[in-house]
């Protein structure tokens, strides 16, 4: 029994710890909870957004962290394109918000394919440096706790099976509030919402890797 439960101590500690980086507000988990609102295109989202952590953190436990950790330069890049990226996001939401719509059937089903949304939620996962900071270098960091291979990958899936969990929970639990949705003013308030986030998670990518 105690040898099961020290076999299963990294895959606990990355579940916890995938856990506490992905339950946040942010721009990623923003543009998932709205595609829920609106059950358009849930499963691909989800999918897409799940796998591209999982490949972030293998990629993090497989040593890429210490490589990234050492060209900050390639972060500020990144973290100049991601933040006119959620700048023009953020634009974007603002504009629907002074123009709401109910949650009906048709919302946004003539205009939303699914490679149109998947293409901005790759722009959001991928040109987000956070995500590599959390995922690839402090995941892949603390990953070195366990010197031997298969305790780190067993960490690697506890993370990975956390961002799993959470965005398909955020993706179809999201229906629970469409009730809410039915009224313009609560999409109003939600895109206000969304437009803050990425307007404030922009200017902190400036902030953080220009500034500084």
């Amino acid at each position: 029994m105690i040898a099961a439960s020290s076999a299963h101590a990294p895959f606990l500690a990355g579940l916890l710890l995938g856990a506490s980086l992905i339950v946040a507000i942010g721009a990623q988990n923003a543009f998932v909870l709205r595609q829920g609102l609106l059950q358009i295109h849930r499963f691909p989202v989800a999918l897409f957004c799940a796998l591209s952590d999982a490949v972030l953190i293998a990629a993090g436990v497989g040593g890429l962290g210490i490589a990234v950790g050492q060209h900050p330069r390639l972060l500020a890049l990144i973290a100049c394109i991601g933040a006119l990226v959620l700048m023009w996001y953020g634009a974007q939401a603002f504009r629907r918000a002074m123009h709401p719509k109910v949650l009906t059937a048709d919302t946004h089903s003539a205009s939303a394919s699914v490679w149109k949304v998947l293409a901005a939620c790759a722009g959001f996962t991928w040109l987000n440096p956070h995500v590599y900071l959390d995922t690839v270098l402090l995941i892949g960091s603390l990953a070195s706790a366990w010197p031997s291979p298969w305790p780190r990958t067993l960490f690697a899936v506890g993370a990975a099976t956390s961002s799993f969990i959470w965005f398909f929970s955020l993706a179809y639990g999201a229906r629970l509030l469409a009730p809410l949705f039915r009224k313009p003013m609560a999409w109003r308030v939600l895109d206000v919402l969304i437009a803050l986030v990425m307007w404030t998670i922009a200017i902190k990518l400036l902030l953080s890797f220009i500034v500084h």
